[in-house]
């Protein structure tokens, strides 16, 4: 991968370390939207426990949403480790390490999130349905996220065609254009 990496640095013109603000910038932007979904899920979670309804829950939906609550705890506390990752190495020279970091920070926290989805899904299901309903329908949702969050990308990362928005050069290097290369 180190010629991609030479390809991607020509096609940009851009030094390393203005690669590595580029993709952290990105990443921050990314986890804006993350962060959103998981404000609103903890939120609901924290105020599901006390709503008289909850009390008809069933032993297996109360270990459901202890379970929802602490996938949701990690979510929030791997998307916003990226900035603490930030302001403790800010300015140190390590830039490249910050942004390799937070991505695997992010992945760890779009696990998570996914994983929280899928079971306050269930939860609430078994609560409206019953539990095999619940889990038919929690099955479909999880499905539905696993294609779109991970099967879908490696798929098109796998394609190595360029995209849309690149302008194809034969020869100019990976997949013919330096478009959106990290």
């Amino acid at each position: 991968m180190g010629t991609d990496n030479e390809w991607i640095l020509r096609a940009r013109r851009e030094t390393p370390l203005q690669r590595a603000d580029r993709n952290f910038q990105d990443l921050l932007a990314e986890l804006r939207v993350l962060q959103t979904g998981v404000q609103i899920l903890f939120g609901f979670l924290l105020i599901l426990a006390v709503q008289p309804r909850f009390a008809e829950a069933t032993p297996f939906g109360r270990g459901v949403y202890v379970v929802t609550l602490l996938l949701c705890c990690a979510a929030t506390a791997l998307l916003m480790a990226p900035v603490a990752v930030h302001r403790a190495m800010f300015a140190k020279g390590r830039k490249q390490e910050v942004v390799r970091v937070s991505n695997r920070l992010a992945l760890g926290g779009m696990a998570s999130l996914f994983l929280a989805i899928v079971s306050a899904v269930l939860l609430v299901l078994d609560l409206v349905f019953g539990l095999v309903i619940a889990i038919v329908l929690a099955t479909l949702v999880a499905v539905l996220f696993a294609m779109l969050w991970y099967v879908l990308p490696v798929r098109r990362l796998l394609a190595r065609r360029p995209g849309p928005d690149a302008e194809y050069r034969p020869g100019a290097g990976p997949g013919g254009s330096g478009t959106d290369a990290r």
